[in-house]
């Protein structure tokens, strides 16, 4: 059975005030749809924790910096909703473009130097747009949680910041990331991998797995950790490494020596398909007198 779909913004406020006038707990799990295996631990997180489910599904036209990105972000609502079905969900919210967006926004979130370092400067515009997004499904939804997951861990710090910054009252829960067998971290874009491309794709997890080894090991020069991780990287005419940082997990900015936990992230282009990942890798302690 799929769960029920709803396209307007005033039809879902209307069912989830009905909900919780029974003081139902909503959450939220917000996604761009071509759900997988990723995708259904957030809902089942959030079934377990919420009375009520929404799963939002909107291609966020304003988190692109590429037209061509855009064109190509796999849309699969029917089997999204039936997956939604199996899992529990109340409601698939997914409004076109013209409900979430009926004149083109003059106001966007600035999210300042959380978006400095990894995938900022890269997608110049995606962090502003998917902070603008998620605050306008708080809105509409009134979630008292929402469900993201720790794959896209500088997404997640921005949307943990937003929420203080602008007083929120949402619970922000960061589900780990799901793997393939192989080390793969579970995406909608891996569906856009060719089987050579797809094969070659595990070499990121490797790097970070590697960056992780030497810091807990002890390694605190984050130049030679992370010259270890991007050995790992092959020379492959499909594969281009954009970046691989070691960052701080709370404001996402580089650390000059690792002296905690610190989040270990890259991006590599595998073809034509841009995948990121990311660890968080934790030093061992320091001993007395060290």
């Amino acid at each position: 059975m799929n769960a029920e779909l709803v396209e307007s913004i005033a039809g879902l406020r209307e069912r989830l005030a009905r909900i919780r006038r029974s003081g139902a707990k909503v959450g939220l799990v917000p996604t761009m749809g071509a759900l997988h295996a990723g995708h259904a631990r957030l809902v089942e997180r959030a079934r377990g924790d919420c009375q009520s489910v929404t799963v939002s599904i909107f291609v966020n036209p304003l988190q692109f910096d590429r037209e061509d990105d855009l064109r190509r972000y796999p849309r699969t609502l029917e089997g999204d909703r039936e997956l939604c079905g199996t899992l529990g969900v109340d409601f698939v919210f997914a409004p076109p473009v013209e409900e979430m967006y009926p004149i083109p926004p003059a106001c966007r979130v600035d999210v300042g130097r959380l978006a400095d370092h990894l995938c900022g400067p890269y997608r110049p515009g995606h962090f502003p747009g998917v902070a603008t997004i998620v605050l306008k499904l708080f809105e509409i939804v009134g979630p008292d949680r929402a469900y993201f997951g720790e794959k896209d861990a500088q997404q997640l710090a921005i949307i943990r910041r937003l929420v203080s910054d602008f007083n929120v009252p949402v619970q922000v829960v960061g589900v780990p990331t799901v793997r393939e067998p192989d080390g793969l971290a579970m995406s909608s874009r891996n569906r856009q991998l060719g089987p050579s491309e797809r094969e070659l794709a595990t070499v990121l997890y490797r790097a970070l797995r590697e960056a992780d080894r030497q810091i807990s090991t002890g390694t605190k020069d984050v130049h030679f950790v992370k010259a270890k991780a991007t050995a790992e990287i092959p020379r492959d005419a499909s594969l281009r490494l954009e970046y691989l940082d070691i960052v701080d997990p709370d404001d996402v900015q580089p650390v000059a020596r690792i002296a905690g936990p610190v989040l270990v992230a890259g991006a590599l282009w595998v073809g034509s398909t841009r995948l990121i990942d990311n660890l968080l890798s934790t030093p061992p302690p320091e001993k007395m007198g060290s």
